[in-house]
């Protein structure tokens, strides 16, 4: 019998669209292997809330693919040295891939190489991480020429059938019980709002691509005002590969309207990825490196009021409080909760990135590095520092007192015009732990003492 061929799944965990798994079918009996590794990404291991969404994930790709006469192989530990041990256990010498743009992917990609006959696949992306490039041949770390020369290369490919049946090998290697991963929370158990919010898997990602299709053509006017159902909610599941880009470029390319706003926003997923391969360490260290000499500020009791959603703001609270309810916040939210953190409280956008990174179900390395710079100003391209969120403003420029009524039920009583700024706070509702202009006054001065040093 043919040797058999591993399909070695990461964040692609979908039939459809998934070239991996086309090109192992057509080879012979397949292995589909997931293997979670901890040790390899290091401090940017899975979040709590992102291990929760891969828990659900894998137990529909395995359900889906037993209708195909195959199963999900379960391993723990460095993913090179797994697939070695499978190699040793049933004889397998070629794995297929989807490329990814995650540094320790990269690096375990190589790692594998040495071991196996690697075949890496594209389409994690609209086009491969680094492959757009300039008229002098160097990756495009600009957003607007890069979206510019993305679209000379658009439609993607039109997507893969998901294969109809996997032949099995003649022996399944070894593998573990997911439950036994203990991916999920228990004590406390924190997931109601993620299980009443979120369907993880393949059918729950054409469900959410479905819905969206009815109002993709009013993305432009909508996606901005938190208190609509106005963004797709597709991030999570284009994060774990459930649902391919391509897919759903195709689908809602020719909706009409302003749905080009929409596809800005595939493109700028795609401009993450390809700014995080150029510098791997962009989680981590400042785009520009004279913000490394910026006066951040050890504020403690700062950080855990933003964090919990008690900074006296009302837009800010309702978006972490979402956060922390559903492990997903609206993207306008993002941006002011962002910004509050980094210019208002003047903490380092790291701590930021890493609180968002355990918090967020669609925590991508590539957009939550570039976002967090971006907002912070940090970045190769990214917003001015001195241009502050007003949250004040932006609450009801956005019409976000429904939105904030669902999350900040101390608010609940009060009118449209009082719940952004509440002159009389409620029992149990703080007052605001910086004044709008002190916070900004600060902000300014950090940045002035900054460009003078």
């Amino acid at each position: 019998m043919t040797d058999p061929v591993i399909v070695w799944l990461r964040q692609d965990l979908r039939l459809a669209d998934q070239p991996a798994f086309a090109a192992a079918a057509a080879e012979g009996p397949v292995i589909p292997v997931y293997v979670l590794d901890d040790e390899t990404p290091r401090h940017h291991r899975m979040g709590a809330a992102a291990r929760w969404w891969l828990h659900h994930s894998l137990a529909s790709l395995d359900a889906d693919l037993r209708k195909l006469g195959s199963r999900l192989v379960l391993r723990r530990g460095k993913a090179h040295e797994q697939l070695a041990a499978i190699r040793r256990e049933v004889g397998a010498r070629r794995v297929h891939a989807m490329a990814h743009a995650e540094p320790w992917w990269r690096n375990a990609e190589r790692m594998v190489a040495k071991t196996f006959d690697l075949v890496l696949h594209p389409g994690q992306y609209l086009v491969p991480p680094g492959s757009l490039l300039t008229g002098s041949g160097r990756p495009y770390r600009i957003y607007t020429p890069f979206w510019r020369a993305l679209n000379q290369r658009m439609p993607p490919h039109r997507p893969l059938p998901a294969p109809t049946w996997l032949d099995a090998p003649s022996f399944w290697p070894s593998g573990d019980r997911l439950d036994g991963w203990r991916l999920l929370p228990t004590a406390p158990d924190w997931a109601e709002g993620f299980r009443v919010t979120w369907t993880p898997g393949e059918r729950g990602a054409r469900s959410r691509l479905t819905a969206f299709l009815d109002r993709a053509g009013v993305y432009g006017e909508c996606r901005n005002l938190p208190s609509l159902e106005g963004t797709s909610r597709l991030s999570p599941h284009l994060h774990f590969g459930e649902i391919s880009v391509a897919t759903v470029w195709q689908a809602v390319a020719e909706v009409g309207g302003s749905v080009g706003v929409f596809l800005g926003e595939l493109g700028w997923r795609d401009y993450a990825a390809n700014v995080t391969v150029q510098m791997p360490d962009y989680a981590t260290r400042n785009g520009r490196a004279d913000y490394d000499r910026m006066a951040w500020r050890d504020d403690l009791a700062g950080l855990r009021a933003w964090q919990q959603g008690k900074t006296g703001y009302p837009i800010v609270d309702a978006g972490m409080r979402e956060l922390w309810a559903t492990g997903w916040m609206h993207n306008r939210v993002r941006m002011i909760a962002a910004s509050f953190l980094v210019k208002h409280l003047l903490i380092d956008w790291r701590e930021g990135e890493r609180w968002f990174w355990d918090t967020l179900v669609d925590a991508d390395h590539g957009a939550n590095a570039v976002n967090w710079q971006w907002t912070a100003g940090t970045g190769v391209d990214s917003n001015m520092f001195v241009r502050i969120m007003a949250p004040l403003t932006q609450s009801p420029k956005f019409d976000a007192a429904g939105y904030i009524r669902r999350w900040v039920p101390e608010l609940t009583h009060l009118s449209d015009s009082a719940i952004h700024d509440p002159a009389a706070r409620p029992a149990g509702y703080p007052l605001p732990i910086i004044g709008h202009q002190q916070a900004r006054a600060r902000a300014l001065a950090a940045h002035a003492a900054l460009q003078n040093a």
